[in-house]
């Protein structure tokens, strides 16, 4: 019998910030940004595509509850909403989740391109 490898999102103890019956929301414990949230069912799936319909709906709907609620406390300009699926992707926790990352003006000289910036030389072109 194999042993349960610890997941930081099931064992661990972070708040709930707010939850349904299939997905809840915590703050991220590594922000990139103040009010850094992440998003994620309650059963533990690694792959975003194995998630069910119904687990996919429960988390954009706290998506929209977390907007509410960091835009209530941190008064955002922006936000990007991503998820990393995949240890090629950036994904270091096998828990899916949806990161939240509120944007104020001039945290970044200049945010065009948003999430391309994922590969550095594809951020920027030409429109």
């Amino acid at each position: 019998m194999s042993e349960k490898t610890f997941c930081p999102f099931c064992d661990g103890d972070d708040e709930r910030i707010v939850k349904n019956d299939l997905a809840f929301a915590i703050y991220d414990t590594n922000p990139a940004s103040l009010g850094h949230a992440l998003i994620m069912p309650n059963r533990h799936i690694a792959n975003y595509f194995e998630a069910s319909y119904e687990e996919k709906i429960a988390m954009m709907e706290l998506v929209d509850e977390m907007k509410q609620a960091i835009d209530q406390k941190h008064k955002p300009d922006a936000y990007n909403v991503g998820v990393n699926v995949g240890k090629i992707a950036g994904q270091s926790v096998p828990h899916i989740h949806i990161h939240m990352i509120p944007r104020y003006e001039g945290d970044v000289e200049d945010p065009r391109g948003g999430v391309r910036g994922v590969i550095p030389d594809k951020q920027k072109y030409n429109r």
